[in-house]
């Protein structure tokens, strides 16, 4: 029985896709009991409410840094190590945050617990893509986003059954305890995970020249407008999502007037939209390209949130359009960091690709609190809807400026930029061969 590019998959690409999935998916589950536990925080533990947004902020900050630092480290000790070490991170600081007793202990393990969340997903993005062969990668690097979606829904499955076994003040600990468990993972992915090919023989080089590449490196003119064009998109992609994410389940209870059963029926819906948007995303940017597939699903996720928050709909037109804020948001997410890898030579890759995704999601953090500002002067629903759909503006021009490297062959990629970096070097023989001298040469 065939099962689409599942099938085509060589072994080797199904252990790292499901180690991937699985990683993204726990430390997604992980994330999100936080969330779902922060109204039992506020009242046992006395956490106000702008004690609540420094928690969330920290988070967000540490998903930043953590990626980048991330991204950094798999490019000198290796990704499966680093992937390895980022789960471990999350699964640990969610598990040791069940025994916080005050603000100050929870602040510095949500941080820690960011750092770890932001190095995996940027990481788990870099190996599939190094992994994977190159007519299907981006079919199964998108659809490793979805263990996002199917993490956040564990969670909220778990999340009564917790309560309803447990007493509330034991219940919050318990549920967060759970977080042990993408520790398991590591030992799985230890076994069966390996370096990727293109990895090991580049580090077998830089060890040979004795010359591994600076951090700063991406910024240096030959990457400089990739990576300002990547940081632009994933600001974008990431700020649109973060407002959905942020404000939705309110907008769904107070604008809409929504009982808290009802508004949980609707974010299962969008949540299945960003289990399912994902798959068609890889689908579509393997067969038109990344920037197109970029543009097309910014362009319909702008105008879905217009009629979301701006025209007066039925439930059942809510919640259709719900799915698809769902799905576009999960589908553009799921693209990031596989299109910024076809980008970046092996040796920048982690560090570049996590550059753009972790600095972009934290200024599109900001993008949340916007809401919060101009819904002073403005109601909920335009407050979120012009910022929501400006963000889609400013991804949709990044996207447009896009260099597409669909399905390109990375040692291809990797010969490119060898060159060009010995042109924007010299600039005549004797400058290039200077340059080809001091690196021991380019092969």
């Amino acid at each position: 029985m065939r099962l689409g590019w599942y099938s085509d998959l060589l072994a080797s690409e199904r252990r790292t896709f499901w180690a991937c999935f699985a990683g993204l998916g726990l430390d997604s589950m992980d994330t999100t009991i936080f969330s779902l536990v922060l109204p039992t925080l506020i009242a046992l533990l006395g956490i106000s409410h702008p004690q609540a947004g420094i928690l969330g902020s920290a988070y967000l900050i540490g998903s930043a840094v953590g990626g980048w630092g991330g991204g950094i480290l798999a490019d000198r000790i290796g990704r499966v190590r680093t992937l390895q070490a980022m789960i471990l991170l999350v699964a640990i600081f969610t598990c040791l945050s069940a025994f916080s007793s005050d603000f100050w202990q929870l602040l510095i393990a949500r941080f820690l617990q960011g750092a770890g969340y932001g190095g995996e997903s940027a990481i788990g993005g870099v190996l599939i893509s190094e992994v994977i062969r190159s007519h299907l990668r981006g079919r199964v690097a998108a659809t490793v986003q979805s263990g996002y979606a199917l993490g956040y829904a564990l969670s909220v499955l778990a999340f009564p059954m917790v309560y309803a076994l447990f007493p509330q003040a034991q219940a919050w600990r318990v549920f967060l305890l759970l977080g042990l468990l993408p520790a398991l993972l590591v030992f799985i992915i230890r076994r069966l995970v390996h370096e990727p090919e293109i990895f090991v023989e580049t580090r077998r080089a830089q060890r040979d020249q004795a010359a591994a590449p600076k951090i700063t490196a991406i910024f240096q003119p030959q990457f400089l407008g990739t990576t300002i064009t990547c940081l632009f998109l994933a600001t974008g992609v990431l700020g649109g999502a973060y407002v959905m994410i942020t404000w939705l389940p309110t907008y769904l209870q107070s604008a809409l007037g929504m009982p808290v059963t009802k508004t949980a029926g609707f974010l299962f819906v969008n949540i299945f939209g960003s289990l399912t948007g994902p798959v068609f995303y890889g689908i579509l940017s393997d067969r038109i390209g990344r920037r197109q597939a970029f543009v097309a699903f910014l362009v319909c996720q702008a105008i879905n949130a217009a009629i979301y928050m701006f025209v007066p709909l039925s439930p059942t037109i809510i919640l259709i359009l719900g799915y698809f804020l769902g799905a576009f948001q999960g589908g553009l997410a799921s693209g990031l960091v596989p299109t910024f890898a076809e980008l970046y030579p092996t040796e920048l890759r982690a560090n570049g690709s996590s550059f753009c995704a972790s600095v972009g999601r934290g200024v599109a953090s900001i993008v949340p609190g916007m809401v919060g500002i101009l819904s002073v002067q403005l109601t909920l629903p335009v407050a979120m809807g012009v910022c929501a759909i400006a963000s889609y503006i400013v991804g949709i021009v990044a996207a447009l400026l896009l260099r597409d490297k669909t399905g390109i062959d990375l040692r291809t990629l990797d010969r490119e930029s060898a060159v060009s970096a010995v042109q924007t070097v010299g600039g005549n023989r004797t400058n290039t061969n200077s340059s080809v001298a001091a690196n021991g040469g380019m092969k």
